[in-house]
């Protein structure tokens, strides 16, 4: 999402295409409302239309007979509706009625229409938004905000779905009623018309002058709404650290300031859009002024009837309406295409991790075989920093190996490729004799089972919790998990067992709970492969022990990687890998590795006589 694109994307209205592609899909709903829409205009038309005989044949006190009609649709009506209305005066009065009622009902079959259309897009459009975006790659969130993200699924789309559902019909109508009406106004007035129509490229101009800037500001004012909720969203997702730390003050500081940039930019999008529609007001109603003083002047001089300037008067004020709307609506549209533009900036977007054209196989039965290969690699955010530099590790089916070292050493690096969230800058990756990167990730992850030292728990019920490690697990399935990570007899506690809602980040569960529920997790995957992110760092000493327990039954027969900050919890391992600065400094096992005067036992002599004091 770089600044070009959207430097871009705020010059044009192009980026309502994105909606279009998927109110393209109900052309039925669509053809519904446009249908709609054109009767609406047509009826709208027709009321002016009809005064102009009221006052002709009525007012001006001369029967149908001594005014002849001029106008063909007129004449085609009073024959084709005469057996059905009275005559004379009382017809065209029926006929206004029968108008007025065409009206309303088409009126409000297009508002459901279009108002079904945009719920109906802003649905499909969230929906495809997030489908692209779970297939995104790590990097993609280190470099772009998640609540900035949603932010865009929010804020973004209840601008779209006001552009769909309104703001579109009412520029089409608009449009309608002001062709069809100056046709019309030609009909009545010829001369008349021409004078009012040399008035509109001085009333395009400022449109497309101020229109431009509006669309701009428009973006920013959407950028200083997401900024809001980026904080909103950080600032209450850490309220526990914020009120630690007693920076209550401070956040209110920093979301008032957002908030206030949010209205300082809105306060100019308003302003230009006000100076804009006053502009364009008094051009448009200083033209009529004008050309109505005009035809008061044929009225004297008997160049037009009563009814006709009194039509021509009504549908030259629903054409200047027309326009006026346009100017606003325009506007609208503007911030429409800014919204789609950042969307559309989401659903382009492509994953840098993905399956090639055509995937190797993973071999059956799985082995449970990792091999690193003399890999580089470096984070795209810290491309200055080597992460592994060339990196070489075997791990045998069935072994358990542990990783250790220092803080950036390089250690979480090793999960985050195994898993392939990333690509080595140089050498090779293997799962069971085949490169990650020729073969689909889904297969490859399909195969490993993780347990991070930070537990994720979704805002769900324990049951769904549990069932991410297999969808389609039946209840005997997940407690028999739970049963084997020491996880059953709190969810047996639970008010509605299994059922019951974890809250937001499993604020309902001790650490101790959520790691168990993390490990039956991964035992309900049953997967060969199995990643250990020091589960049991945080814990105390019972919660620590039953962890502990679990996680050893989890280990049974899988080729298992633990990254170890606790060096106590790794000499059972089958082989202990020292790492320091992307490099193996030391492997070997807890005994032969103590002896050595290397890394390890300086770590372990820091850790055990610290435990010791």
């Amino acid at each position: 999402m770089a600044d070009t694109n959207e430097a871009s994307n705020s010059r044009k209205l192009g980026n309502l295409s994105v909606i279009w592609h998927f109110a393209a899909q109900y052309p039925w709903r669509i053809a519904g409302a446009c249908i709609a829409l054109v009767v609406a205009a047509i009826a709208t038309l027709a009321i002016p239309a009809g005064f102009q005989q009221v006052i002709d044949q009525g007012f001006g006190g001369h029967s149908a007979a001594h005014q002849p009609l001029r106008s063909p649709m007129l004449i085609v009506l009073q024959q084709s509706l005469g057996r059905y209305l009275d005559g004379g005066i009382n017809f065209w009065f029926e006929l206004l009625l029968v108008t007025v009622v065409v009206l309303a009902l088409a009126t409000a079959m297009r508002f459901y229409f279009v108002s079904w259309l945009g719920e109906r897009v802003i649905a499909d459009l969230r929906a495809a938004v997030q489908r692209n975006l779970v297939t995104l790659s790590p990097s993609f969130f280190e470099e772009n905000r998640p609540s900035e993200i949603a932010s865009r699924l929010t804020a973004d789309t209840s601008i779209i779905e006001q552009v769909v559902g309104t703001t579109v019909s009412v520029a089409l109508r608009n449009i309608v009623v002001a062709v069809g009406g100056i046709g019309y106004l030609f009909s009545v007035a010829p001369r008349l018309t021409a004078m009012l129509l040399l008035g509109i490229p001085v009333i395009i101009l400022p449109i497309v002058i101020l229109g431009r800037r509006l669309q701009k500001i428009s973006r920013q004012s959407q950028d200083r709404i997401a900024d809001v909720g980026t904080i909103a969203s950080e600032t209450l997702g850490a309220m526990k650290i914020v009120q630690a730390f007693g920076q209550e003050k401070r956040e209110i500081e920093r979301f008032s300031d957002a908030v206030e940039n949010t209205f300082s930019t809105a306060q100019r999008r308003i302003t230009l859009r006000a100076m804009m529609t006053a502009v364009v007001i008094t051009l448009i109603f200083g033209s009529i002024t004008t050309v109505m003083w005009q035809g008061a002047l044929d009225v004297i001089a008997g160049k037009l009837t009563g009814g006709s300037i009194a039509a021509f008067v009504l549908t030259g004020g629903l054409v200047a309406g027309a326009f006026g709307a346009l100017t606003e609506v325009y506007g609208d549209l503007l911030r429409g295409s800014a919204a789609a533009g950042r969307l559309a900036e989401l659903l382009n977007e492509r994953p840098k991790i993905a399956a090639p054209d055509f995937p190797l196989a993973m071999p059956e039965p799985p082995q449970g075989r990792v091999t690193f290969n003399h890999v580089d690699f470096r984070y795209p955010t810290r491309p200055e920093v080597s992460a592994l530099s060339d990196f070489s590790l075997d791990v045998a089916p069935g072994e358990t190996v542990a990783v250790v070292g220092p803080s950036g050493a390089g250690k979480t690096t090793l999960f985050q490729l195994i898993q392939r969230f990333y690509d080595p800058a140089a050498g090779t990756v293997s799962v069971d004799g085949v490169a990650l990167q020729l073969t689909d990730p889904a297969s490859v992850r399909a195969r490993i089972a993780m347990v991070p030292q930070e537990t994720v728990i979704f805002a769900a019920s324990a049951r769904d919790n549990l069932r991410y490690g297999r969808w389609d697990a039946n209840d005997d399935a997940l407690w028999e998990a739970a049963e084997a990570a020491n996880a059953a007899e709190f969810l047996r506690k639970l008010p509605k067992g299994l059922d019951t809602f974890m809250g937001e980040s499993g604020a309902r569960l001790s650490g101790g709970q959520r790691q168990r529920l993390a490990i039956a997790r991964a035992i309900l995957r049953n997967a060969p492969i199995l990643l250990l992110d020091e589960a049991t760092s945080a814990l105390d000493a019972e919660s620590e022990r039953l962890v502990q327990d679990a996680l050893d039954r989890l280990m049974a027969n899988r080729t298992t990687i633990v990254i170890a900050h606790r060096l106590a919890t790794v000499r059972a391992a089958d082989r202990i890998i020292v790492m320091n600065e992307g490099r193996i400094v030391e492997q070997g096992n807890h005994d032969s590795l103590s002896r050595s005067d290397g890394l390890y036992s300086r770590l372990a002599r820091l850790q055990f006589e610290g435990l010791a004091a």
